[in-house]
């Protein structure tokens, strides 16, 4: 039973990329105090204009959305491909979301949660 269920999950996830949701597979932060850059690595079936993944956001605990990268074009031969931005967070966030969105289905793929450097404890 368990490599039935294991196949199914891995036949959903290798479908996702190319028919659904943008998904998520790399994140890594620096920074130090409240603004932190992000480098996030998107994998998606983009098919060009009509169908690209068209973005990416920081989100807290709580569901605040702490900032976006938009994604002004698709990247149908550049795949997966990764694209940088800071993000301010407030004090007192530990770890957040990362998701992104693509043109046709919104959110919905594969999202990462990380844990943001240590900051500065004079800050804190």
């Amino acid at each position: 039973m368990n490599k039935i269920v294991y196949g199914l999950c891995l036949g959903l996830v290798a479908t996702s990329a190319h028919a659904g949701g943008a998904d998520v597979t790399k994140v890594q932060v620096s920074g130090d105090g409240n603004v932190f850059t992000f480098s996030v690595t998107v994998q998606h079936g983009d098919t060009g204009w009509d169908h690209y993944a068209d973005g990416w956001e920081v989100v807290g605990p709580d569901g605040t959305v702490y900032g976006k990268r938009v994604l002004a074009h698709p990247h149908v031969n550049e795949q997966p491909f990764t694209r940088s931005g800071q993000i301010t967070i407030p004090d007192g966030i530990k770890s957040v979301k990362v998701r992104a969105n693509d043109s046709v289905h919104g959110l919905g793929g594969k999202e990462i949660e990380v844990l943001l450097p240590q900051r500065n404890p004079l800050q804190d």
